[in-house]
């Protein structure tokens, strides 16, 4: 059984007069053993049979019809995710700097997040019981990181001494049913070269039941000591990875329908080459991973700019990282010379987490305030929601938007990180600012008759 955290108001769940605080005991005759549950048992379902026991201790059973993808409208209590085992050579959470809130602190390795969320997992403590639960829920897809199929370098990048072997699990997982998204973090002298054309031709075995492999960058903070040296990938080096994912991808390509393994934008920015066609990464499989953003965003703001019509003339600044600012640049400047607004794009170093740590979405409230202040050339801050922690309006130390609008006396305009998201922020700008140049010309004392009396 699950409590009801809220009803959002007007859903169906607010139609069916259920209270926060009531207990949801199954779903279609099922019993709810935790949030995946009452996810699975909902989603993508038309007809449902909730039973609940309400506040006064008697049980209802609701029966209710909606559309597919239509949401009840209920917050159910959310499982905390089991805490990894491991070690990671390269572990993110291990590099962060003291003092932030604990929660960010907690290293997650919970197949049910991933199944949600598509968060990576090594599988590596995962057990019995939850593996036959993945099968026969049908937990799929799951997203995996395999970062080597040579056992005893996986177990060394993992920092453990031995760990289960991998491959036969994936072999079931995959022989049941599942899907699986994959991931390979490439440190330099670890598990490139050799040990990495090892793990793509072991995994391209697995095919189709392998969707995707993702190579992405080790993420180096400056708050590493005592820990492991690992280092970036030079230019050279990226430049020779992405020969190979060319190579390999045609090599796939040959033998089926899919290229199967794409390199993050992180190396081609890194190499200094140009990014492939945005088909070339087809469905796009792992966008959140840092593939393929820049080519989608190019390809966005090519529709955008052919759409974009003028403006009222007025003036907005707004933020990104290092490694996205010379994309950013380029497009508020076309953008600009089609509306008419000026773009003011500032890049913000990021000190917070330091090292190699160039991307937007790591981006603090102190390292903004630190780049932005003094340095503003308006009233309105456009910033991207990705500088948000996931669910709330709170930077990752903690500032809200509204602080840093009154330490930066600025207006805060949260946006989709997107061409579009700019885009329509600009239109609604320029609509209120003619609404209200309207309003005013309609004041009596704002007539020419009223100025001449």
């Amino acid at each position: 059984m699950l409590s009801i955290q809220s009803v959002a108001p007007g859903s169906i769940a607010e139609e069916l007069e259920l209270q926060p605080g009531e207990l949801l005991l199954a779903v279609n005759g099922q019993p709810l053993r935790d949030f995946l549950d009452y996810v699975r048992l909902t989603r993508q379902v038309e007809e449902l049979t909730l039973d609940v026991r309400r506040a006064d201790g008697e049980e209802w059973e609701l029966a209710l019809e909606k559309d597919a993808d239509e949401e009840l409208g209920l917050e159910i209590e959310h499982p905390q995710p089991t805490q990894c085992g491991n070690n990671c050579l390269f572990c993110f959470v291990q590099q962060l700097p003291r003092g932030l809130r604990p929660t960010l602190y907690v290293k997650d390795e919970d197949y049910r997040f991933s199944y949600l969320y598509g968060a990576y997992v090594t599988l590596s403590t995962i057990s019995e019981e939850e593996v036959e639960r993945i099968l026969t829920d049908h937990l799929s897809p799951l997203y995996v990181s395999v970062h080597a199929s040579d056992e005893e370098l996986r177990a060394r990048l993992l920092g453990r001494k031995t760990l289960p072997p991998l491959f036969p699990l994936l072999e079931r997982l995959i022989a049941g049913g599942i899907e699986i998204h994959t991931q390979i973090v490439l440190c330099p002298g670890l598990n490139d070269g050799l040990a990495l054309e090892k793990t793509v031709t072991d995994l391209g075995q697995l095919l189709p039941g392998i969707l995707s492999l993702a190579l992405v960058p080790v993420g180096l903070t400056g708050h590493r000591a005592h820990l492991p040296p690992l280092r970036t990938h030079s230019r050279e080096e990226a430049r020779a990875l992405l020969e190979l994912v060319e190579k390999w991808q045609q090599a796939f390509l040959a033998q089926g329908n899919s290229r199967f393994v794409f390199a993050a934008d992180e190396f081609y920015l890194k190499a200094g080459v140009d990014f492939p066609p945005l088909a070339a990464y087809e469905t796009l499989p792992q966008y959140e991973n840092g593939v393929g953003m820049i080519p989608l965003f190019r390809e966005e703001a090519a529709e955008v700019l052919k759409a974009a019509q003028p403006l009222p003339p007025f003036m907005v600044d707004c933020l990104t990282g290092a490694s996205f600012y010379p994309e950013m640049k380029k497009f508020a400047a076309a953008l600009s010379a089609k509306t008419g607004v000026k773009i003011v794009v500032h890049e913000v170093e990021n000190h917070f987490f330091g090292g190699e740590v160039t991307v937007t979405g790591l981006l603090t409230g102190a390292d903004i305030v630190a780049a932005l202040q003094g340095q503003l050339q308006s009233t309105i801050l456009l910033l991207p929601d990705v500088v948000f922690r996931d669910g709330e309006d709170l930077f990752l130390d903690n500032i809200s938007p509204e602080e840093l609008g009154a330490t930066l006396h600025v207006e805060i305009f949260p946006i989709a990180a997107n061409p579009w998201g700019i885009a329509q922020a600009l239109e609604m700008i320029g609509a209120e600012l003619t609404e209200g140049a309207e309003s005013f010309a309609k004041r009596p004392d704002s007539s020419t008759e009223a100025s001449q009396k």
